[in-house]
């Protein structure tokens, strides 16, 4: 009569017995490890499948873990890599075999081919395969396993680093995709974020920039304001800005440096601070012309730190004013000499270079729409210091954008920034003045009468 320890319950709803193997796992442990020690690994391992079966139909799970563990341990001590492989995905799909059974087979093998979390585990030359089979091994038992989640991130991102190394990174960014990190309940906050960005990375180095972009949008921008994620903010953001450098897009890349500049860690490194504000600043000055531009524009100007900076701080001030400036600006060099400028090559700082100076010429015209109503070209192309044809495609830009109104006459050379009138906003504000008018007559006269009273 067998020993019953504890009670499981059968598929229908039926108590199943549990069957105390201990004694017998113990006396078979200690004569196949003297087996396996003596060179007779197949008959040791043979012993071990026989227990294994009657501990899984005997449902003696603590005793099941113990054979599997020792069944690839005896593989792992004679150096037979292929059996190690095989033993563990023979116990791993046997039929019914617990799920506490499969994950400590896992387990027992990560830290064979995985080093902490997720590095591999450097081995020579002649080992690399036998490792990369093992990694690869493991992550096929825990695919679609809801118990092993946590284990099959670790291990694709493992294997994603493996074919890195290797110079494969179209294939590693690839394997490193079919995990959706950010399903999974088993990981924490951060090692999902570590995980996206690990994503992010290799989707930017395989130049899958539409990829990237998807990627980023899974990282939530509130976590990364947390206290504990600065690093991962920072990391974050510098990938972003790897992103919009390739779309060329000016406005992304300053906030996304503001983003970098404003985390407490690197305030408090004033190396650091200087070449994200100087970034900020240039990027700002290289954006077109909106609200929400003008908006960061003016909050970065009341920064106390820009101050320490004073070329980028004059930029700043100069931008904000109403006055035409002049091109070449007098610290335009400082500007355009800083790292991320200059990053991307050299189309890409040419590019730049062509922005700014069509930046400056737009706040130029923009300046002189607020100051005339109408003007000769010739004598605004001399105040901007163009050249008529290169104004009149400024100006047409700019109205195709939306960002001024204009007109050009070109037989009578006019240029109108004046928006023509309907008789009915003529008579709107003919109505308006009329009342102001009234308006001041009424204070006028109400002010002299209680002069008088007073005398």
């Amino acid at each position: 009569m067998s020993n019953v320890g504890a009670s499981g319950r059968a598929s229908g709803g039926e108590l199943e017995e549990k069957i105390d193997l201990t004694p017998e796992t113990d006396a078979k442990l200690e004569q196949s490890s003297q087996l396996a020690q003596s060179g007779q690994l197949k008959e040791a391992l043979a012993m071990m499948a026989a227990l294994e079966k009657r501990c899984r139909t005997g449902n003696d799970t603590a005793n099941l873990k113990r054979v599997c563990e020792a069944s690839l341990q005896y593989c792992k001590d004679a150096g037979d890599d292929e059996l190690l492989v095989t033993t563990l995905q023979t116990l791993a799909t046997r039929r019914s075999q617990k799920s506490q059974a499969i994950r400590a087979l896992v387990q027992k093998c990560i830290p064979w081919c995985v080093k902490g979390q997720f590095e591999p585990l450097p081995v020579p030359d002649g080992h690399k395969k036998a490792r990369d089979n093992l990694v690869e091994a493991l992550r096929e038992i825990c695919d679609g396993k809801l118990f092993l989640e946590a284990e099959r991130a670790r291990l694709t991102r493992c294997m994603a680093m493996i074919m890195e190394q290797e110079g494969d990174i179209a294939k590693a960014a690839d394997v490193l995709q079919e995990v959706h990190v950010e399903t999974y309940g088993s990981l924490s906050k951060r090692e999902k974020v570590e995980y996206i960005l690990e994503q992010m990375r290799l989707t930017l180095a395989k130049k899958d920039y539409v990829r990237a972009a998807i990627v980023a949008g899974k990282v939530s921008r509130k976590h990364l304001q947390e206290e504990n994620m600065e690093e991962y903010k920072v990391k974050f953001f510098t990938l972003m800005a790897e992103l919009h450098r390739h779309e060329k897009n000016a406005f992304a890349l300053a906030k996304d440096y503001h983003s970098i500049y404003s985390t407490p860690h690197i305030l408090s490194d004033e190396a650091a601070w200087k070449v994200a504000l100087q970034s900020t600043v240039v990027f700002l000055a290289l954006s077109p012309y909106s609200n929400e531009q003008q908006d960061m524009m003016n909050r970065v100007k009341e920064d106390p730190n820009l101050e320490k900076i004073p070329s980028f701080h004059k930029t700043i001030q100069l931008l904000l004013k109403k006055e035409i400036v002049k091109y070449p600006m007098a610290n335009q060099g400082e500007m355009e000499s800083i790292p991320s400028f200059l990053e991307g090559g050299q189309d890409l700082a040419s590019f730049w270079h062509e922005s700014f100076h069509r930046r400056i010429i737009q706040h130029n015209v923009r300046i002189a729409s607020l100051y005339y109503k109408r003007i000769h070209g010739a004598r605004l192309a001399q105040l901007l210091g163009l050249s008529p044809d290169q104004l009149e495609r400024e100006i047409a830009s700019m109205v195709s954008d939306g960002t001024i109104y204009a007109k050009i006459d070109r037989p009578k050379d006019i240029v109108r920034f004046a928006a023509p009138k309907t008789p009915e906003s003529v008579l709107s504000d003919w109505g308006a003045d009329i009342d102001n008018l009234l308006h001041l007559v009424e204070t006028t006269t109400h002010l002299i009468n209680k002069e008088n009273m007073t005398k």
